[in-house]
């Protein structure tokens, strides 16, 4: 039986009988909490959006908890005790707002420090910069302001306590953003626009503002644009198209944001290849890109000099006998090691996990860890490579996985937080204090 769970002003949880579940779409608050083994469940109070200091509004208004309680940590029924402030943060976004949590390393529980923020931009993913205390959301909508455009929002990370507070929003350039990153100085966020089929520069005030796009790159609205991205020298970029199968490759200015095609402009990869999300790995000589219709991985030589990807082999993420055609693949990540890598399976609902041959960077399977939920829309693999949290999206949880790092197994913790569909889950290290 499941318990409706409510946070109240106080900050503290009272359960008010059973319920039948379902994810809070009114705009009040979002009770969260973890729980060990079975789920948890979520349930509507008073402490969620709101006319707080800044307020929440409009496409164009700030974001802000209404009271004291969303920026309070407390723990869930079966979640243990609170987590300290110097605990790791867990950030999470998605279609019902971004939530803010403390992450117990030991099995991952989660307590809840503040959430829903911007629920109705449709905050679907996000990108983190802890060393500078922003994060940034793109706001995953057709129209904003008038403008037939997405957007993206800036928050700051508040370093006593990791909450947000909302600095500003600026126009995507293309509709539905579905992707986003900052470069590696945090002077620039890339952000790639699914249903404009470009990608845009932002450039980052040093009060964490977003100004208006320095430049833009258009590959048609056949091309799906998914995922924009900085190699790590910070001297070229590269966007998944995931509808012309291609990877565009560019040239990148870290000191004015600008984009030129590099030479070839674009990695063409096989038709039906559909690439989506891709990963450098750690040594910088190969990358990793996931192909969401043919449930695949692809391992990507990379020339550091002329900022060029190569095809070099491609597996599949599924077990043998499993067919493609009921399934597509979301995340995909390298180990903070190097020595693995995961992508996810949504339909089948897993992890699959490979092995990466050091010379040569292709991929070897290792197994698949089920999800413990439906559709994985996302994965974090924490700093220290200790744990895994995945976002499944339509089972409206988060599942915690130790993570074994000479095999690179998953094994689940048992830690099971209820949010509303999760489409990102992200960790970072504690503010700076």
């Amino acid at each position: 039986m499941q318990r409706t769970l409510f946070w109240l002003a106080a900050g503290l949880w009272l359960g008010c009988g059973s319920s039948g579940g379902g994810t809070a779409r009114d705009g009040t608050s979002s009770g969260i909490t973890s729980g060990g083994g079975g789920s948890m469940s979520q349930g509507n109070g008073a402490g969620g959006n709101g006319t707080g200091s800044s307020g929440m509004g409009g496409s164009g208004a700030g974001a802000s908890s209404a009271s004291s309680a969303s920026s309070a940590s407390g723990g869930g029924a079966g979640g243990g005790a609170p987590q300290p402030v110097g605990a790791p943060l867990v950030y999470v976004g998605g279609h019902e707002g971004i939530f803010v949590f403390r992450l117990d390393e030991a099995d991952g529980a989660l307590s809840p420090v503040q959430g829903p923020l911007d629920a109705e931009m449709n905050p679907t993913f996000l990108a983190i910069d802890p060393a500078r205390g922003r994060l940034f959301a793109v706001n995953e909508l057709g129209e904003v302001d008038g403008e037939l455009s997405g957007a993206v929002s800036a928050f700051q990370i508040r370093p006593e306590d990791g909450t947000l507070a909302f600095i500003n929003r600026a126009s995507s350039k293309g509709q539905g953003p579905a992707h986003l990153a900052t470069d590696r100085s945090g002077r620039f966020v890339l952000v790639a626009n699914y249903g404009g089929g470009t990608a845009a520069v932002l450039p980052v005030g040093q009060d964490g503002a977003l100004g208006q796009a320095v430049d833009e790159a258009s590959f048609g609205r056949r091309s799906r644009s998914h995922h924009a991205v900085t190699d790590p020298a910070n001297r070229f970029a590269f966007v998944t198209n995931l509808g012309l199968n291609t990877i565009a490759q560019l040239t990148f200015d870290a000191a004015t944001g600008r984009m030129e095609p590099s030479d070839p402009p674009t990695l063409a990869l096989p038709a039906g290849t559909t690439p989506r999300h891709l990963d450098f790995h750690p040594s910088g000589r190969f990358a990793y890109v996931i192909n969401e219709s043919s449930g695949s991985i692809t391992t990507l030589s990379y020339d550091p000099e002329r900022g060029t990807l190569s095809a070099v082999a491609t597996v599949s993420t599924l077990p043998d006998g499993v067919s493609a055609e009921e399934n597509a693949c979301a995340e995909v990540q390298v180990a903070p090691s190097g020595k693995f890598v995961y992508g996810s399976n949504r339909g089948h609902d897993s992890i699959a996990i490979f092995a990466v041959a050091p010379d040569v960077g292709t991929l070897s399977p290792v197994g698949h860890a089920p999800t413990q939920g439906k559709t994985p829309r996302h994965f974090q693999i924490s700093p220290t490579g200790k744990l895994l949290l995945v976002a499944n999206q339509d089972s409206n949880n988060i599942v915690a996985f130790r993570v074994d790092e000479a095999t690179g197994a998953l094994e689940p913790t048992g830690r099971v937080t209820e949010v509303p569909a999760p489409t990102y889950v992200g960790i970072v290290a504690p503010p700076a204090r």
